[in-house]
């Protein structure tokens, strides 16, 4: 019976498992080894709870992004400290973790779809739909499933639910977070976008340093905050409020808007 037990989006957990194992061990060198993978801040994870905790994080690529912070919270759950040396933590992986995706992201092929039962929460975007901005509802059952997720582990989520950097925090991560009450850790990533094609599967450049800071708890007044007030937390603590635009070489900046726009689907 224990072998064939699922988590609550019905993923047999012995499968989970293989996958995490397999694609951890064919992933672990693009962050040690082609590309160095510094980390900040990883001793906070392994004094988590087990469950209801959100990580928000400014995005740069499809997958890589999801990979490194499966390596890197694994890692520190075994003991490691801003390292994924040895990659023997991928042999009792956490199976609880979960990451919000675009549907259609999901489902464009067979990796993405193998991705996805490691475990994606898969939401449809209600800005966004194959290529072209669209104004649509919030579905109530994507809602749910991200509650679910909460309820039974840990969540990665892209409040901006882009790559392109600076863009404006979903207001929909801020309803989450009154509505669920998780701890909310802030995460700050670089170094991915040079390292990557935008959908995070081809190494498109080697000895870049990438980098992963994971940030304290944001102390979060759940009941009286409201959702801007949560919104414009959320854009400091992963760096993405425009004061930072100052700190980013203007150059290097237009070319990362660029060739998101050229590569935008």
């Amino acid at each position: 019976m224990g072998l064939f037990k699922k988590n609550p989006f019905g993923h047999i957990l012995f499968v989970k498992r293989w996958l995490i194992r397999i694609l951890g061990a064919l992933t672990h060198r693009r962050f040690r080894g082609f590309n160095e993978l510094h980390i900040e801040g990883s001793e906070i994870i392994k004094d988590l709870p087990d469950k209801n905790v959100l990580f928000i994080s400014n995005h740069q690529t499809y997958f890589a992004d999801v990979v490194a912070m499966f390596h890197v919270f694994n890692a520190s759950l075994s003991g490691r400290t801003d390292s994924i040396k040895n990659i023997g933590y991928l042999w009792n992986p956490k199976l609880n973790i979960y990451y919000v995706a675009a549907k259609e992201t999901m489902k464009a092929g067979l990796l993405p779809k193998i991705l996805a039962y490691v475990g994606s929460v898969s939401i449809e975007r209600t800005w966004r739909s194959e290529g072209k901005d669209v104004n649509r509802q919030v579905r109530m059952s994507d809602i749910s499933n991200i509650g679910t997720a909460l309820n039974d582990g840990w969540v990665i989520t892209f409040p901006q639910g882009t790559t392109t950097p600076f863009k404006p925090i979903r207001k929909g991560t801020a309803h989450i977070i009154k509505r669920y009450k998780p701890i909310v850790i802030p995460i700050v990533i670089d170094g991915f976008r040079r390292s990557f094609d935008k959908k995070g599967l081809r190494i498109k450049k080697k000895n870049i340093l990438q980098s992963m800071e994971i940030k304290q708890p944001l102390e979060i007044d759940y009941d009286n905050e409201t959702t801007e007030e949560i919104v414009k937390k959320i854009e400091f603590a992963i760096e993405q409020h425009p004061s930072f635009l100052k700190v980013i070489p203007e150059k290097e900046l237009k070319a990362q808007l660029e060739l998101d726009k050229l590569r935008e689907w």
